[in-house]
């Protein structure tokens, strides 16, 4: 089983991520843009399993290593450190926040194969990306609890996914193998599967900004079983990536933010 996971980005998916790794058993190194003497509290919070280092270095360090970051800052993943490694890609594309990309516009591929085309020697699996981080934390549960969820994997490589699939069953969860990284746009922004699923509710259209903050931090979870995921997945429509105006936002709110 993979022993250490290191992150590159350390925002509130990342955090997220690294506080129910640590509460799994695993060894966490947390990396940002800022350094690691900007992560000091972090990983004083997530204590002795914890540990911050360059990105690059932390790319070397990790068993599996969590890509965390805005899409638009793609390019500024450290390629050679990444390596031979498993790469968990977390990050998803909104056009109203990235550079648009006129080729997932087009819906000529898909994020994460773009993602994958930039680190040749590194497996990509797109997963843990379609939950905001208050349920990505609250959500998760023991294996056999009815309030398991699944979340969506994809990969072009199985034994890479298998390990991703391990390693979200240790975190809280059970997963649903959607396919290759060209059938990851079932599981993308825009699509059943993707965040308000797992949410109990929404806010009302002419919610203020306050309220919708309020829904954001209360609304209770939605457990999604692996055949209700299935389901979702299956129905899926691949249509404009991210959409305008797009699930995921209320009132300009981006509850999944990284």
């Amino acid at each position: 089983m993979s022993k250490t996971i290191s992150f590159i980005g350390s925002g509130e998916i990342g955090s997220t991520l690294a506080r129910l790794s640590v509460a799994a058993g695993y060894d966490v190194v947390m990396s940002n843009s800022r350094g690691p003497e900007t992560l000091t509290d972090l990983v004083a919070e997530l204590g002795e399993h914890a540990s911050a280092a360059t990105a690059a270095d932390a790319a070397r360090a990790g068993d599996l290593v969590v890509v965390t970051v805005p899409f638009h800052l793609r390019d500024k993943l450290p390629v050679d450190a990444l390596a031979g490694k498993t790469v968990i890609d977390t990050m998803n594309y909104y056009p109203i926040r990235d550079q648009r990309v006129p080729e997932l516009d087009n819906r000529e591929t898909t994020s994460s194969e773009l993602v994958q085309g930039l680190l040749p020697q590194s497996t990509l699996v797109k997963a843990a990306h379609n939950l905001d981080y208050v349920r990505l934390y609250t959500a998760a549960r023991p294996t056999g609890s009815p309030e398991r969820s699944a979340l969506p994997v994809s990969s072009d490589d199985e034994a890479a996914k298998a390990e991703v699939i391990a390693w979200l069953g240790a975190i809280g969860y059970d997963a649903v193998d959607v396919g290759t990284l060209a059938d990851s746009w079932r599981q993308e922004p825009g699509t059943p599967s993707y965040v308000h699923a797992y949410v109990v509710g929404y806010p009302e259209d002419d919610a203020s900004q306050e309220e919708a903050q309020r829904w954001f931090r209360e609304a209770a979870n939605a457990p999604i079983s692996k055949a209700r995921l299935t389901e979702l997945l299956d129905a899926a429509e691949r249509g404009p990536v991210g959409g305008i105006p797009q699930p995921g936002y209320v009132n300009g709110l981006r509850p999944d933010k990284h």
